[in-house]
C-alpha cells in the first residue's frame, strides 16, 4: 500500500495483477475471508484512485478452497469494482490444461480475468492481438460483397476463452515462484488496454511478468513485490531481456499438438530498450516502486 499512496491520482493507464488467493502460500498469511476481501479492497480501491479515467483494471483470480469448498474470487471482489462504479467489460477465462488433480470434484482447468474500466471512454486496440482466422480465404458467396473475404484479413477477435498454457515445470518461463503467470497472457491486456508510454502497475509484481511483458512493447512498468527474492528474480529477468536473452513462449505458438509437432513455434528471445530510469521503476526507494509489505 506505501507504493500505492506515492503514485498521484490518475497516472495508470492499465492495472494488471494476480493477487493471493488466501491459500496461505509462501508469500501471504491466510486470512478469514472476511479479512481477506477486506485487505482486498484496500488495494483495490488504491489502484481505482491511480487509475487513468481511459484506463482498465485487470484482476486475474482463481477460487479460494476451504474444506474442499470453492468460492469463485471474482464473484466476492466483483462487489469491490461495482461499488467504485466501475463497470465489467468482459469476464475472460484463461483455459489451460495442466494442474493440480482432484478425486472428489472435477480437475480445475481454468481461471479468470475480470476486466473493469473506470469510465465509458476507455483504451481499447483490438487489432494488434487478433488471431488467425479459422477459415482465412473463405468468402462471401452472395450479395453485394460476393467474392470479397467474409472475415478481417487481420485476424479474428480472440474472444473472452484464451486457450495458454500455463507456467509448469518444463515452461520455459519457469521460475520458484510458485503461481507465475505466463508473459503472453500479459501481453494481450497491455496491447489492448495501453498504448506505448503510458504507465502499467502490478501491485503483486510476483517475478515481474507485468514489467516483462509492459516493457517489451513500449509502455512503462510500475509495481511492488513483498518477497525479496522474487524482487531479484523480477530484476534479473528484466537485465536478461535487455541483453536479447530472456526466452519466452510467443504469442503466436499455438498449444503443442503432439499430432502436428511441425506447427509448433519455438520460444523467443525477448529484446527490450529499457532506459536506465525505468529500471528504477521497480527498484527499492523509488518514488514508484519498491519491495514493501502488503498492509
Amino acid at each position: 500500500m506505501s507504493l500505492l499512496g506515492q503514485i498521484p491520482d490518475e497516472q495508470i493507464k492499465l492495472v494488471v495483477t494476480s493477487p493471493p488467493y488466501n491459500l496461505g502460500k509462501e508469500y501471504e498469511d491466510k486470512l478469514s475471508i472476511n479479512e481477506y476481501i477486506e485487505e482486498q479492497g484496500h488495494v483495490i480501491r488504491e489502484c481505482i484512485r491511480v487509475l487513468h479515467p481511459e484506463g482498465s483494471i485487470c484482476w486475474q483470480v482463481g477460487n479460494y478452497v476451504e474444506n474442499g469448498e470453492i468460492i469463485p474470487l471474482d464473484v466476492l471482489l466483483y462487489p469491490i469494482f461495482a461499488s467504485s462504479g466501475l463497470k465489467l467489460r468482459n469476464r475472460i477465462v484463461w483455459r489451460f490444461g495442466h494442474g493440480l488433480h482432484a478425486s472428489k470434484r472435477f480437475s480445475g482447468r481454468y481461471e479468470v480475468i475480470i476486466w473493469f474500466t473506470k469510465t465509458d471512454e476507455y483504451t481499447f486496440n483490438l487489432d494488434p492481438v487478433r488471431v488467425p482466422q479459422k477459415y482465412p480465404n473463405k468468402k462471401h458467396f452472395k450479395g453485394p460483397n460476393k467474392g470479397k473475404l467474409s472475415g478481417n484479413p487481420l485476424g479474428k477477435n480472440p474472444s473472452d476463452v484464451w486457450n495458454i498454457p500455463n507456467v509448469k515445470a518444463n515452461h520455459v518461463e519457469k521460475t520458484e515462484h510458485p503461481c507465475q503467470f505466463p508473459v503472453e497472457l500479459i501481453e494481450r491486456l497491455v496491447l489492448s488496454m495501453a498504448n506505448e508510454g503510458d504507465r502499467v502497475l502490478d501491485p503483486f509484481l510476483g517475478t515481474g511478468t507485468t514489467a516483462i511483458a509492459a516493457l517489451m512493447h513500449g509502455r512503462k512498468a510500475v509495481g511492488a513485490e513483498i518477497v525479496p527474492s522474487y524482487v531479484d528474480i523480477a530484476m534479473e529477468r528484466i537485465k536478461l531481456a535487455e541483453k536479447g536473452k530472456l526466452k519466452i513462449r510467443p504469442m503466436s505458438r499455438p498449444v503443442y499438438d503432439p499430432k502436428s509437432p511441425k506447427k509448433n513455434v519455438p520460444p523467443k528471445s525477448v529484446n527490450i530498450d529499457s532506459e536506465p530510469i525505468q529500471r528504477r521503476l521497480l527498484e527499492k526507494g523509488d518514488s514508484f516502486g519498491h519491495t514493501e509489505k502488503r498492509t
